[in-house]
């Protein structure tokens, strides 16, 4: 079970250190970089996402969302 944690846990963190990546300035400019984030951190980027990005943007955020479901 730990070991599942920290799996999805460090996915949720790549997640959003690529949506940092891709989409810093253009969609989460008012945002800042967070080494371990929560599920509750990562949803707030994947709203962001949502409402300030483009196409490819949203689709990230569906994967942060899914992420976040799988780490409750």
């Amino acid at each position: 079970m730990i070991n599942e944690d920290q799996t999805q846990t460090q996915e949720l963190a790549t997640l959003c250190r690529r949506a940092f990546t891709d989409y810093g300035t253009q969609a989460l400019w008012n945002k800042r970089p967070i080494d371990q984030p929560t599920a509750a951190d990562a949803l707030v980027i994947a709203r962001a996402l949502r409402i300030e990005g483009d196409l490819n943007a949203r689709r990230l955020a569906e994967e942060i969302e899914q992420a976040c479901r799988a780490a409750l």
